[in-house]
């Protein structure tokens, strides 16, 4: 009996204790459950959910969207960057879209960001990615695109599975003059136009006919028809920006131009502008590809993946990058005619290296 008294005490001290955990657990849940109930109901009442009207959107309750989107985690993410990351949102087995959640402090509606927004609410091209919709909030914004189910042209050339075959010329051509007809679109059939700001093989998505859209919108700056530049804040990616950028601070379409042509010598040579490489060598891409073309040996910098391509081709492609990369912007020719002059572009099939 005396054995039993303290071996009674003590399963009784871990029965209260046992208990206490299991109290103190579901306290928290619960906590954690109203307080991202609150973020919900609060994000409903103090933000603005704009959807532009569409078959995907139209039986989409601005509620329901934003309990789904609560919902995402790092198991639905399917891109990130310096501006935010993006998500993969199912509505259900036949609506899906990219929610692209913008990090604190990058979206300023001071800066124009809704007007903005708002302007390609209207474009419908088959070579720019739909945007949707897009929600403005005090703790986030939240841009609502088109899933696009080929991913990025970045993760096509520089992050190949297995089983994904390389992209062969035909298709990195086509995807070229894809990306060349949406940023031209943008720049002068768009009313008011559009300066991009952040061309990079990343934003170039591939739909599900490997056709190229151009996407993310998060630094697009609108300009009137009668403008030449939008004075800015500089901001882009690292080794897409145009050289003058940087001194002047002002977004132009030649500025898009040169980040254009940093993009073909990705889809050519398929390394990116940044790759070690260059780092280890002091030099960068753009500097590299230059050297090469003056000794005249393009077909040795064109992309080891590629079993075969035309000579004659890639030379011309080279010549249109190597205008678009022009240090001086006034002597960049205007996207329309580099849509113009890639289009013309005529595969000569003797002309096929293996």
């Amino acid at each position: 009996m005396a054995n039993s008294a303290p071996l009674a005490f003590y399963i009784t001290i871990c029965c209260i204790a046992f208990i206490i955990s299991k109290i103190i657990i579901s306290l928290l849940c619960y906590k954690r459950w109203t307080r991202k109930r609150r973020i919900i109901e609060d994000s409903l009442s103090g933000g603005k959910m704009v959807m532009f009207i569409s078959p995907m959107t139209q039986a989409l309750s601005s509620k329901a969207f934003m309990k789904k989107t609560m919902k995402l985690t790092n198991k639905d993410i399917i891109g990130s960057g310096g501006y935010g990351t993006v998500y993969k949102l199912v509505v259900d087995e036949n609506t899906a879209f990219a929610v692209k959640r913008l990090n604190k402090g990058n979206c300023d509606k001071d800066l124009g960001f809704e007007r903005e927004l708002n302007a390609m609410g209207d474009i419908k091209h088959r070579n720019i990615v739909t945007l949707h919709g897009f929600y403005i909030a005090q703790q986030f914004n939240l841009l609502i695109y088109e899933l696009m189910p080929n991913g990025s042209l970045d993760a096509r050339l520089h992050k190949k599975s297995a089983e994904e075959k390389p992209l062969d010329w035909p298709s990195r051509y086509r995807i070229a003059v894809g990306a060349a007809r949406g940023l031209s679109y943008l720049h002068h059939d768009c009313i008011p136009h559009i300066i991009h700001r952040d061309i990079k093989s990343s934003n170039i998505l591939l739909d599900h006919n490997m056709d190229a859209r151009v996407s993310d919108f998060g630094l697009a700056t609108l300009m009137e028809p009668d403008q030449t530049h939008v004075s800015t804040v500089v901001a882009g990616t690292f080794g897409y920006l145009a050289p003058e950028y940087f001194d002047t601070g002002k977004a132009t379409t030649k500025g898009d131009v040169y980040s254009f042509g940093v993009v073909l010598l990705e889809l050519l040579t398929g390394k990116r502008p940044t790759d070690e490489s260059f780092i280890e060598e002091g030099t960068k891409l753009v500097t590299w590809v230059k050297g090469v073309m003056e000794d005249k040996r393009e077909e040795h910098a064109i992309d080891s993946d590629l079993v075969c391509f035309p000579v004659e081709e890639v030379k011309k492609i080279f010549a249109v990058a190597e205008q678009c990369l022009e240090p001086d912007p006034s002597k960049r020719p205007t996207m329309s005619r580099v849509l113009k002059m890639l289009e013309q572009i005529k595969i000569d099939k003797s002309g096929y290296a293996s």
